[in-house]
């Protein structure tokens, strides 16, 4: 079964819900932050990101920006900007992109289901990552972001939904500047959101899409409540945490590609006559860059030329989940052996590139600050699935969904 709870959401005034939502903490730099939330006091990346209100110099991970953190979150609770719901209700959130539409259940999620694996993962997270969103998490006293849960879709559910949004007006309706467009309801019947509820208990597993760290994070911060209240029934907000539960067929993954930045010391040629070992080459259009059509082709793109790749035969074992990924099928016979990238966790000769900012981005970086781009087959949700269900892990940086969701729309308070 699966527990999603309502909860009493801290959440925009309507006119200006547009002017609060921002992209996630952990797609943009410190720099692009800043920029992003120049001139809108009302962003809520004056939470999620409040370096952006402290000197430049001021270290993102000092206790004084967990202290902004809370500060402005208070104040914006405070003015009423935010404003929190009188009882527990459900959400329901639709994010439109391109003519593609995903809609999913706002609702909180049980720390003990993360850890007792019901609640699956697919990728390892980093200390120092979790760390920062424990910190925010702890001083805001509250899930300021949610996490990005899918599962495998189910019919009722999908009706409960599609009924509530055709006969209800919505309390949000808005387009982003990346031409996004976002929707939301509020649940506030009792005997919907007692159907809601009874209905994912039918859902035998929920799985991590994004925010890994987040989860984490989250999860460790239920437990170190947990240690101060050692009466506790269970019961308090601090046992779960905020998400977004999204059917799997309404899901959108798009590649991760990768830069690198050097050819580990060969020339150009014998960086070629290497990968020519365990990949056909051929050379593309030089006009126009190759974003592979299907599994196990790769582009590469070097000193101005794009070339595709074909995995040969031998190259991976095709009865191994996680060595048929084109991500693993990279990194085993191209970054690892040839270019020495071992463990593209923490090498900081290689980079990522999300899907959303195209090809031309990677040609850019390849052409600027890298020496070579790799672009890659998108990874399906039903192989994020099963990995997960076999209790795998996946390659670093192998996923990226879009639409992202947007921070500042709901916030769970942990007490």
């Amino acid at each position: 079964m699966a527990i999603v709870r309502p909860f009493a959401g801290i959440r925009p005034i309507p006119h200006l819900a547009h002017q609060i939502a921002c992209l996630p903490y952990d797609v943009m730099n410190r720099e692009e932050a800043k920029g992003m939330a120049q001139n809108n006091p009302y962003s809520f990346l004056h939470v999620t990101r409040a370096e952006i209100d402290l000197d430049d110099s001021a270290d993102p991970y000092d206790d004084a920006t967990y202290q902004k953190s809370r500060k402005n979150l208070e104040q914006m609770i405070q003015k009423g900007i935010l404003i929190q719901d009188p009882k527990p209700f459900y959400y329901i959130y639709r994010q439109v992109m391109n003519g593609r539409m995903q809609t999913g259940i706002v609702g909180c999620t049980s720390i003990d289901e993360y850890i007792n694996d019901k609640i699956k993962k697919h990728e390892l997270t980093r200390h120092e990552k979790e760390l920062d969103r424990i910190k925010h998490f702890d001083y805001t006293n509250a899930n300021t972001e949610p996490v990005f849960l899918t599962y495998r879709a189910d019919q009722e559910i999908n009706e409960i939904l599609e009924n509530w949004t055709a006969s209800h007006q919505p309390v949000y309706h808005f387009t982003s500047s990346d031409e996004i467009t976002h929707i939301l309801w509020i649940v506030d019947d009792e005997k919907t959101i007692q159907l809601i509820g009874e209905m994912f208990l039918k859902i035998n597993h929920l799985y991590i899409a994004d925010g890994h760290h987040r989860a984490a994070s989250a999860v460790k911060v239920g437990l170190k409540r947990r240690e101060q209240n050692p009466h506790y029934t269970g019961d308090e907000e601090f046992n779960y945490f905020l998400s977004v539960l999204f059917p799997d067929h309404q899901l959108h993954i798009m590649e991760y590609n990768r830069v690198v930045a050097d050819l580990n010391g060969l020339t150009k040629d014998q960086f070629l006559s290497k990968v020519n070992e365990k990949f056909d080459i051929e050379i593309c259009n030089p006009n126009i860059p190759f974003q592979p059509t299907q599994r196990h082709t790769f582009g590469m793109f070097l000193e101005g030329k794009w070339y595709q790749l074909t995995a040969k035969e031998g190259t991976f074992d095709p009865s191994n989940l996680i060595e048929q990924l084109d991500v693993s099928i990279l990194q085993n016979n191209l970054l690892g052996p040839i270019l020495n990238i071992q463990d593209p966790r923490t090498d900081r000769r290689i980079d990522f590139i999300g899907g959303i900012r195209g090809l031309s981005e990677l040609e850019k970086r390849a052409s600027q600050d890298m020496k070579i781009g790799f672009s890659l087959f998108p990874i399906t949700i039903d192989e994020l699935m099963r990995i997960a269900d076999e209790g795998k892990i996946m390659p670093p940086k192998s996923t990226w969904f879009e639409p992202k969701l947007r921070s500042g729309l709901f916030v769970h308070s942990l007490e």
